[in-house]
Formats: C-alpha cells, structure tokens, sequence
C-alpha cells in the first residue's frame, strides 16, 4: 500500500481520536460541574458523559474537522460538539456558579493536554513503527487541547470566557457583555478570522488572532510540557 496514504491516513486517524476525545470531555465537564452545583439538566439528558457518541453534532463533530484537515493539507483542524444545555437559574449560587461551569471545559482540555505530555515519556517503550503514532496523536493531541481551551477563553459570550467574564465583572459591564449571547460567535469569527481576510485584500496586516490564541497556544503548550518534564 502506497506510504503516501498510510501517512495521511495515520495523520486523519489520530486528529480524529484527539477531537472524539478532547472536543465532547469539553462539554462533558460542563455538565458534570453544573449537575454537581445544582443544574442537572444535563445529566438528565444523558450528556454527563464521555461516550462521544452522545456529544456528536454532525457538521462540527465531524464534516468541519475534515473539511479543515484537507483545506490544510493535514496541518490544521477545529471542531464543536452539541453544547450541553445549562439552567443557570438552578445553580446553587448563579452568579458563581456560572463562573465554575464555564471554567470546567477548557480547565478538562488543559489536564488533558497535561496527561498525554506525562504520556510521551512512555512512547520510548513502544514498537517503533507504534511509537512514531502514538508520538503523532498525544503531540495532535496536547496542541489542540490547548488549542481549544485558549480559543473558548476569549472573553466574548457565549464562549466560555465570556461566560466567565459575566459573572465577574460588575453589573454595569457584565449585563451589557452578557447582551452579545445571541450573535458573539459572528464577533469572534468576523474580527479574528473575515476582517484580517478582508484588510489583506488591501493590503492591511491585521492578525488579532496570533495575539489572542496563536501565541498563548504557544506559550501554554510551552508550560504544559515544562511541567510535564518534557522540556
């Protein structure tokens, strides 16, 4: 079989168990600490727990981390799952608890990306030919975390750092902030990814997207593996 394929095919496979992995855990953590401070919407609903079979949306799940993967020739790629329904109004302690909730999904990415850089130390004890993917998944996997909990703590609802920003900024500036719930996600995409397209149609650099998550993405993965011992 041609090894052209069989690195492409090695590639897709380990982006793909990264984001089966990393992508509904996110959600998941959501709804296990909003079911443990009072909400158990979610854990009714099934969505309190790993099996990512329950997490599944099919376009963000699944179409657009292929679509990414191909448009980038294998080097990049993002995806979403189904967001875990949240009753804020249960809460034990809204206001707080809302700040917890939030927190729970890129603090799980983060641990994640700590436990596969533990991992690495124990590649060397693996067949060669094994060890050389696993080496590929936990680093897709360690960089896409990381990734993942950097881009959803921009402090825009209804990421999850605008959640967090909500509820602890004061209520002059948290109501106004929380108003952008319905339409942030188009903020966030104009500014960081359709506006720098559209100033370089005229020659206009503007990148807030290596400010805001390119280089905390490097500088977090640069701390993930010092604490790992890996640097």
């Amino acid at each position: 079989m041609d090894g052209d394929f069989l690195t492409m095919a090695g590639t897709i496979a380990a982006w793909g168990l990264a984001l089966i992995i990393a992508v509904p855990m996110h959600e998941a953590a959501h709804g296990f600490v909003a079911w443990r401070l009072g909400d158990d919407t979610a854990y009714r609903l099934g969505r309190v727990t790993a099996n990512p079979l329950r997490h599944v949306d099919p376009f963000g799940t699944l179409i657009l981390p292929g679509l990414m993967l191909l448009a980038t020739g294998m080097r990049f790629t993002f995806g979403y799952a189904k967001p875990v329904p949240i009753n804020f109004a249960r809460l034990n302690r809204p206001r707080r608890d809302m700040v917890l909730v939030a927190a729970a999904g890129p603090g799980i990415n983060l641990i994640i990306a700590l436990v596969a850089a533990l991992a690495l130390h124990l590649v060397v004890l693996l067949p060669r030919e094994v060890g050389d993917w696993v080496f590929d998944f936990l680093r897709i996997s360690i960089y896409l975390n990381v990734l993942l909990a950097i881009f959803n703590l921009i402090p825009i609802p209804p990421l999850d750092g605008g959640r967090i920003a909500v509820g602890l900024l004061p209520a002059s500036l948290a109501y106004p902030l929380a108003r952008l719930e319905r339409y942030g996600i188009f903020v966030v995409i104009g500014g960081l990814f359709l506006l720098p397209l559209l100033l370089s149609q005229v020659g206009i650099r503007f990148n807030p997207a290596y400010w805001l998550i390119e280089r905390p993405v490097t500088k977090v993965i640069e701390l993930v593996l010092t604490i790992a011992g890996m640097r």
